[in-house]
């Protein structure tokens, strides 16, 4: 009997990596689609996985390399783009979508699993909330068609994050005083193993179909609190300072313009909503969340002081 076979996009990002190492233990066959296949050859080592060249927002290539597939899983996602309209947030989370979704019914492929964010909604204040709220509603109103699940994680960590490393990378930079802004944000900071095993754990479970998951830890911090944590980890001394919200929005405005845009105004009005859980759907799962504490101080000791 052939192995099931799974199909992942985004599989060589900061999840997507997490993930394959979880399926390449299941025995099954994983097929990761990338537009860098080269970069990634570390993923080869994992058994069971292999890369293909691909450029996933082709409808006729998703077609081709859905064929034959038992499960596609989509993890494609971007904090920010290089506009500032949402242009770019709508091509990668609400039209690629709808290329997937297109694909595995014309490729007969019965399920998919697809990553959204906490907050998610299209009436959520930010382009990125937004657009991951259109697309999770496309991905749930195709559930007549396919077998779907939508998962909706906080703030994600983990070895090779880029959460609790940009804080640190940040803290790095600051003279003794950093100032930051929101504050009060409120996270629920979830382990990157955790949402990788909710993943595998959903593939065959029939009462998830349909059905979308808010994913959190065990704990919920503010923004100031993370920073502090990070430095103390790191046994940096600095005085983190609250920027009052006509500050926070100044900051992210000026930093929206420095490469890679550390922060920006479309982050500024994600952090109006507390990303935190009313319904941890780790427990349908069977899932007990691991906490921050015990994961952080492992990689976030390796970072260059």
């Amino acid at each position: 009997m052939p192995r099931p076979r799974i199909c992942v996009l985004g599989g060589t990002g900061f999840v997507g990596r997490h993930l394959a190492a979880r399926l390449a233990l299941q025995d099954l066959d994983v097929k990761i689609l990338t537009r860098l296949r080269a970069r990634h050859r570390e993923l080869l080592v994992l058994p069971g996985v292999s890369l293909v060249d691909a450029n996933v927002h082709d409808p006729e290539t998703l077609k081709h390399e859905f064929a034959g597939c038992d499960a596609v899983v989509n993890l494609v996602g971007i904090l920010n783009e290089r506009g500032h309209r949402g242009r770019v947030f709508d091509q990668v989370h609400v039209e690629l979508v709808g290329k997937i979704l297109a694909a595995c019914v014309s490729a007969g492929v019965p399920r998919l699993l697809h990553m959204s964010a906490l907050n998610a909604a299209v009436d959520a204040p930010s382009h990125y909330l937004r657009s991951k709220g259109e697309a999770a509603a496309l991905v749930l109103k195709a559930q007549d068609s396919l077998h779907v699940t939508v998962f909706e994680p906080s703030v994600i960590f983990g070895p090779g994050d880029s959460f609790i490393n940009r804080f640190a990378a940040l803290l790095r930079m600051a003279p003794g005083v950093f100032p930051l802004a929101c504050p009060r944000a409120r996270f629920a900071p979830v382990y990157v193993g955790d949402v990788a095993e909710v993943f595998v754990r959903s593939l065959d479970e029939r009462t998830s179909f349909g059905q979308r998951y808010s994913l959190c830890g065990p704990k919920v911090y503010t923004l100031r609190e993370l920073l502090r944590y990070t430095a103390r980890v790191m046994r940096w001394h600095r005085a983190i300072i609250g920027l009052p919200r006509s500050l926070s929005w100044m900051q992210a405005a000026l930093m929206e313009w420095i490469p890679g845009k550390p922060f920006s105004l479309d982050n500024y009005r994600s952090l109006k909503l507390d990303s935190v859980c009313t319904e941890n759907g780790f427990g349908h799962f069977r899932i007990e969340p691991v906490s921050l504490e015990t994961v952080v101080p492992a990689y976030l000791g390796k970072v260059t002081p």
